[in-house]
């Protein structure tokens, strides 16, 4: 027999599953649950960008391409970037399209992190993170963000974490879960911490188009941080495109041929048809997108009133598309808030916890889906909370 125990590897048997997954999948065994655990948009992936898929596919354009990604393609995004946030890369040396923004993530982290470097990450934050910079042998080092700051990072709370053995900041905004985003001016003090310091910044900006305050503001536009930045962003949020898989990640040209090395070991390259589809996504959908981002925010401020309205406590989000509201007025846990609010009254979302130990007391409810789901959803939530009100009198 063999001793399986024995043979897996100690790193991958410590990590935990996905905490966002779990809720998901109980759901989907249960008829009549409304599911607002995924951040999966509801709309469908503009109609110009799958016509430009179809076209690709009967065509035969269906072989590898460049390791790096379809120079198009390359060039397309470099243009998107500095049309978005003013920032130029060259699109031959200082970009790779990955497999959705999580292969840039781990590309990132795996090209900089040796054993016993410390990698700072801020939370709540997606879930990810973590367990790359421990397969890595890096040392996870948590920022904790509080709703009183409107979760937000402080060059106080960074300060408080560098040591000699910091390496990599991972700055997650705006966020997954809580919706934060950061501001030119919140972030000048961040950069102005790190400026003349070795550690690189990892900014994943997956949610940067769905910003609902002004513009979407990148860390790589402030002065010195393009060198010490690794941008990375996708297209599965802003253009529905998430089956599709296709990311990028933009840096420094050092950085970027060592992960280009990890990328053709480990992918090749990226779907072929997904990369030809995205140049049409580049070129000619701002117009769909802008439409998403207008139904997103009437979701978004819907929302956030009715769940204030039923006695949860919520934090107006700035970006992406969930709420997080505090659950701490039940006295439940977050996950046993979750766990009773599934069963006994078929509403999935994420407990708080799931994304960092500070993000205990709160839930992850995504908006990405239609009001009608939104409207029912909080109904049955109002009923569940006048329950326990009724357990407590």
């Amino acid at each position: 027999m063999m001793d399986y125990d024995k043979i897996i590897s100690e790193k991958c048997r410590e990590l935990k599953p996905s905490g966002i997954r779990k809720f998901f999948d109980i759901a989907a065994t249960m008829e009549g649950v409304i599911s607002l655990g995924v951040g999966e948009p509801d709309f469908q992936t503009p109609w110009a960008i799958r016509r430009a898929a179809i076209a690709a596919l009967e065509k035969g354009k269906t072989v590898y391409t460049a390791n790096a990604g379809l120079i198009e393609l390359r060039r397309s995004v470099c243009n998107y970037i500095k049309r978005k946030i003013n920032v130029e890369y060259e699109p031959s040396k200082e970009l790779i399209i990955t497999v959705g923004g999580s292969e840039a993530i781990d590309l990132g982290i795996r090209a900089l992190v040796n054993p016993g470097d410390e990698v700072l990450i801020v939370e709540p934050c997606f879930v990810c993170y973590a367990p790359i910079v421990s397969l890595t042998g890096g040392v996870p080092v948590t920022i904790e963000t509080k709703a009183e700051n409107g979760f937000k990072l402080t060059a106080e709370e960074l300060k408080a974490k560098i040591t000699d053995k910091t390496k990599l900041l991972i700055l997650p905004f705006p966020n997954n879960p809580t919706g934060a985003i950061m501001t030119r001016a919140e972030l000048e003090p961040i950069a102005e911490v790190l400026r003349g310091t070795n550690i690189m910044v990892l900014s994943d900006e997956i949610y940067s188009e769905l910003t609902y305050d002004g513009r979407h503001v990148s860390i790589t536009e402030l002065d010195g941080m393009k060198e010490r930045t690794l941008l990375v962003n996708g297209f599965s949020k802003a253009f529905a495109m998430t089956g599709w898989r296709l990311g990028y990640l933009a840096g420094p040209e050092p950085i970027v041929k060592q992960m280009l090395k990890i990328h053709q070991y480990a992918i090749m390259c990226s779907p072929t048809v997904s990369q030809y589809a995205a140049v049409e996504a580049m070129s000619s959908c701002d117009g769909e997108v802008a439409k998403m981002v207008n139904e997103y925010n009437i979701r978004r401020r819907w929302l956030v009133n009715a769940l204030n309205d039923i006695g949860l406590t919520c934090f107006e989000p700035k970006g992406a598309f969930y709420v997080f509201p505090s659950i701490k007025s039940t006295g439940l846990s977050s996950q046993e808030f979750c766990e009773q609010l599934l069963y006994k009254h078929n509403v999935a979302v994420v407990p708080g916890d799931a994304f960092g130990e500070c993000g205990e007391g709160h839930i992850r409810i995504s908006y990405a889906y239609s009001l009608k789901h939104l409207m029912e959803a909080v109904e049955r939530i109002s009923e569940f909370l006048d329950e326990l009100k009724g357990r407590s009198e």
